[in-house]
C-alpha cells in the first residue's frame, strides 16, 4: 500500500536547494584545490571562498573580514562562548544566557562552570518563552563579560527582542566608560546570538540588531550540512578553538570546504531573498494546523508565544502523551515531526525549554515539534 510521505521537521534539517546542489557540485569538480596554495589552482578556491564570504557578509551587513567560516552551528556557539571567555578572562569570568538556549551553548556555559571557574546567570523567560532584556539589566555584573541569547528558539520557536537586549548591554558599556573603568582596547560585555533558525524568516542585519557575534549554519536554509559561519564584529577578540594553521584569519585551522562553504553562502542568499513571501505564506500555513490540531484533538496546548514566534514553528503538548511514542506512531504513517532539538533526540528527559516555561512533566513529556517548510502546503497537511 502506499504511503504518502509528510515532511513537517524543517527546524531539525532541510533538504538541499537543486539551486545550491549545483553550486556545491560545480565547485567540487571545479575549485578541489588548498585555498592556502599559492598556485594557480589554490588561488582559484581561495577566489571562491573569498566571494562567498563577500555574499554572506552583505546578508547581515557586516565586512566581509568579520566572517569567519566554521563546521556547523555548533562549532560557531561553542567557538563564541569559548573564544570570548578564554580572551576576557582577565577582566571577569561572569557569562549570562538564557535557560532556554540550545544545547550548544548551554553545554559549553556549564563546562566553563565545572572546569574553568566561571559564573554563568541562567535567565528565566516568561511563560511564553520570551527573555525580558531587564532581566539581562539585573543579571549584569561589573565582572561580565559575555552576553549569550538565542534570536529565535530552535524548540518553540519564539523570537526574542535582541535588538532591546543590545540596548541594555550598550548602556552598561556606557556605564564603565563614564565610571573609567573601561579598558581602551574591549568591548564588554560581548553580545552573541545563536541566528541558526532565524535566517531565512527574519532580520539578519548585524548593525539593527547590535550583536558582536552571530551563528549561522547551512543545514536550517536549504544548504549544506557541516558548514556555517560566526560572525565576530570588529574589534572582538577570540581565543581560536582550532589552531595548526592560519586560515580564517588564524582563527579557525584546517584546509576549507571550498564546496560546502559556497553552497552555505548561496543558500543564505536564497532563503534572504525569499524570506519575506515565504514567511507570509508559513505563517498562514502555521495558524490554519494550529486552530485545526487544537480544535480537532482534546487537551492540547500551544507551547511558546503564538505571534512572536517563527513563520514555521508549532510546538503542541497533549495531557498524559507521551511525545516519543506519539512522534513514532506518525513516523509509521508517514509523517516526519521531531519531540524538539535533534541535538536532543536521545535523552528521555523532558525538554530543558519546556521546563523553562513552567510546564508540568505531564505536558513537558507530551510535547511535538511540527516545522513547516519550502514543500509543505495545505494538499500535503
Amino acid at each position: 500500500m502506499y504511503m504518502k510521505n509528510v515532511y513537517l521537521d524543517y527546524a531539525g534539517t532541510t533538504p538541499m536547494d537543486p539551486r545550491v546542489e549545483r553550486v556545491v557540485l560545480k565547485r567540487l569538480r571545479e575549485s578541489w584545490g588548498n585555498a592556502s596554495s599559492v598556485h594557480a589552482v589554490g588561488r582559484q578556491a581561495k577566489k571562491v571562498i573569498e566571494d562567498s564570504r563577500k555574499n554572506v557578509a552583505r546578508v547581515i551587513g557586516s565586512r566581509p573580514e568579520e566572517i569567519i567560516f566554521t563546521g556547523s552551528g555548533t562549532e560557531s556557539d561553542n567557538f563564541a562562548i569559548f573564544g570570548v571567555a578564554r580572551a576576557y578572562k582577565k577582566y571577569g569570568r561572569h557569562i549570562i544566557t538564557s535557560k532556554i538556549e540550545h544545547p550548544a551553548v548551554l553545554r559549553a556555559c556549564q563546562y566553563l562552570e565545572q572546569n574553568e571557574k566561571f559564573e554563568v546567570s541562567y535567565l528565566d523567560v516568561s511563560k511564553n518563552g520570551i527573555v525580558n532584556p531587564e532581566s539581562v539589566r539585573r543579571a549584569l555584573r561589573p565582572d561580565t563579560i559575555l552576553v549569550s541569547v538565542i534570536y529565535a528558539n530552535n524548540e518553540i520557536g519564539t523570537i526574542q527582542p535582541i535588538a532591546e537586549i543590545s540596548k541594555v548591554i550598550q548602556e552598561a558599556r556606557s556605564k564603565k566608560l563614564e565610571a573609567g573603568s573601561w579598558h581602551q582596547n574591549e568591548k564588554l560585555p560581548v553580545f552573541h546570538s545563536d541566528s541558526c533558525q532565524a535566517a531565512g524568516a527574519l532580520n539578519l542585519n548585524v548593525n539593527h540588531l547590535g550583536v558582536d557575534l552571530m551563528t549561522l549554519n547551512g543545514s536550517k536554509i536549504y544548504g549544506p550540512k557541516a558548514a556555517g559561519c560566526l560572525y565576530v564584529r570588529r574589534g572582538i577578540n577570540l581565543v581560536p578553538l582550532i589552531v595548526g594553521g592560519s586560515q580564517e584569519g588564524g582563527l579557525r585551522a584546517g584546509t576549507e570546504n571550498t564546496a560546502l562553504i559556497a553552497g552555505f553562502a548561496k543558500a543564505l542568499e536564497l532563503a534572504d531573498g525569499s524570506k519575506k513571501k515565504e514567511s507570509a505564506r508559513l505563517v498562514k500555513l502555521r495558524d490554519y494546523m494550529i486552530g485545526q490540531i487544537l480544535k480537532t484533538i482534546p487537551g492540547g496546548r500551544l507551547n511558546g508565544d503564538p505571534i512572536l514566534r517563527l513563520p514555521n514553528n508549532i510546538n503542541i503538548s497533549f495531557e498524559n502523551v507521551d511525545g516519543e511514542m506519539l512522534m513514532l506512531a506518525l513516523d509509521q504513517r508517514g509523517i516526519q515531526v521531531s519531540t524538539g532539538s535533534a541535538c536532543t533526540s536521545t535523552s528521555t528527559e523532558p525538554s530543558h525549554v519546556l521546563k523553562a516555561l513552567g510546564l508540568p512533566e505531564s505536558l513537558a513529556k507530551g510535547n511535538i515539534r511540527i516545522t513547516l517548510g519550502r514543500q509543505t502546503n495545505k494538499k500535503t497537511n
